[in-house]
């Protein structure tokens, strides 16, 4: 059975900066997704990653300061977050577009 595994997430400031990790247990995957919901909304797309790195997506609202990336192992997958805003407040999921396969979520909170 395959697991997404997020961690990274916390409470941040607004101007700081977190990083997030999403590991897949024994699979390595070809494109792989961050997505986040904040409270009473629904989940948003926020970066995508193709399998070597080279093609990248985000949304706009996280354009320029959130950057995803994968090392040469291809797991994890990374979600660098900078700048953050309070509206970023949100659980991050990772996902595998291919296989709707999702992580269980990691909380990001940022104070004023």
């Amino acid at each position: 059975q395959v697991q997404l595994v997020e961690s990274g997430g916390g409470l941040v400031q607004a101007g700081g900066s977190l990083r997030l990790s999403c590991a897949a247990s024994g699979h390595t995957f070809n494109a792989m997704a961050w997505f986040r919901q904040a409270p009473g909304k629904e989940r948003d797309f926020v970066a995508r990653i193709n399998w070597s790195g080279g093609s990248t997506a985000y949304a706009d609202a996280v354009k320029g300061r959130f950057t995803i990336s994968r090392d040469n192992a291809k797991n994890p997958v990374y979600l660098q977050m900078n700048s953050l805003k309070p509206e970023d407040t949100a659980v991050y999921y990772c996902n595998v577009p291919a296989r709707n396969y999702w992580g269980q979520g990691t909380q990001v909170t940022v104070s004023t």
